[in-house]
């Protein structure tokens, strides 16, 4: 299958199986968004959203979060690892929010990555699904499929990224990267299919007979 059938065959296979995907970060408004997805960096969707309800409750915004301490904050975003930096980010960042932007969220890669523990892959979720700026933020799960399926060559997120925006319509890129997560979480994830087994690998390569190996994030 040539480049632009397996590009074409995909983009209609993932929005055929997930034709309206959710945000998988549980969240109230643009803060907590942020919040959620800081939290996420090396650590599961499913264990923030486990914490997330705590958190929200003691604060939900920066202004209220500003008045707790990193103490208040890091106990109870523990568990999801790299605890202390994420709540001295935590706080620091709400801060700067009510310093510089009256408590908002900045709808600006600028001023999003200029925010502690924001890098670009947390600015691009909130450009996408806070302000529906086209954006394709680019996780492990999307890095490993788009090696899978040749769409990149894997050397490092911001080629995967650069990649993926290059083959796929704008109007598709909040859609499509969350459409990606999904599929590779339930169908082609890290420890199973190795580009064999689920729908898409085998519809796009097969002839493929060895397993992939991809290069990590």
């Amino acid at each position: 299958m040539k480049l632009s059938e397996r590009i074409r065959y995909i983009d209609q296979t993932l929005n055929q199986l997930y034709p309206q995907p959710g945000v998988p970060l549980d969240h109230r408004n643009h803060y907590t968004l942020l919040l959620a997805v800081l939290l996420s960096a090396q650590c599961t969707d499913e264990r923030v959203n486990t914490v997330t309800p705590r958190l929200f409750s003691m604060a939900d915004n920066s202004k209220d979060m500003a008045t707790k301490t990193v103490a208040q904050i890091n106990e109870i975003v523990r568990p999801c690892g790299l605890a202390p930096k994420k709540a001295q980010a935590i706080l620091d960042l709400s801060n700067l929010l009510n310093k510089h932007h009256s408590g908002k969220v900045p709808d600006s890669f600028e001023d999003l990555e200029a925010l502690p523990g924001v890098g670009h892959k947390t600015a691009s979720v909130v450009m996408a699904q806070a302000f529906g700026h086209p954006a394709f933020p680019v996780d492990t799960h999307i890095h490993r499929l788009a090696q899978r399926w040749k769409l990149t060559s894997g050397k490092s997120v911001t080629q995967t990224e650069r990649d993926l925006k290059k083959h796929f319509p704008k109007n598709r890129w909040n859609t499509l990267h969350l459409q990606i997560i999904y599929y590779g979480r339930e169908h082609c994830s890290a420890r199973s299919c190795f580009g064999l087994e689920c729908l898409i690998c085998k519809t796009c390569f097969p002839q493929r007979s060895k397993k992939m190996i991809t290069s990590k994030a």
